[in-house]
């Protein structure tokens, strides 16, 4: 014998996975919640340093070449964990020194090469734009981008 779907048989079904579905949505909305604010910036305390280092970034459109855990254009190199790339993600005054000396030397001279553009920042310039870079570097990605210099 075949069993008919009647109307209110339909609109149970249709209310009862509505309501399963939306506790599902908010369940992961809140577990999401949790886990940006606790877990991948925890070991990342903002600074005015690193604010300020953002705005270095932004004021010079460096998303406009370089992608920053992942995000931006694929032109330079991702930043998101370049001072893990360079060693120098536990000394601030190492990752400077190897900012400064780095933005100092651009552009290269190389022909035939991608060539960074001078910035002609300041030093305070070049040390809040490191913090933003450590403080990129702290940030929980689940291991995105790979530690590579590719």
């Amino acid at each position: 014998m075949r069993e008919v779907l009647t109307k209110s048989m339909a609109r149970n079904i249709f209310y009862g996975g509505s309501l399963f579905f939306i506790l599902i949505f908010v369940g992961l909305a809140i577990q999401s919640h949790f886990y940006v604010v606790n877990s991948s910036t925890a070991a990342a305390p903002l600074t005015e340093s690193v604010a300020a280092g953002k705005h270095v970034w932004e004021k010079n459109a460096c998303i406009n070449c370089h992608t920053i855990l992942g995000e931006g254009a694929y032109f330079a190199p991702e930043l998101g964990n370049v001072m893990t790339r360079w060693g120098v993600a536990d000394d601030p005054d190492m990752a400077f020194d190897t900012l400064k000396g780095w933005m100092e030397s651009q552009p290269s001279g190389v022909e035939g090469r991608r060539q960074m553009p001078q910035f002609h920042l300041t030093d305070q310039e070049i040390r809040e734009l490191s913090d933003f870079l450590l403080w990129t570097n702290k940030i929980r990605t689940q291991d995105w981008p790979p530690n590579d210099a590719g």
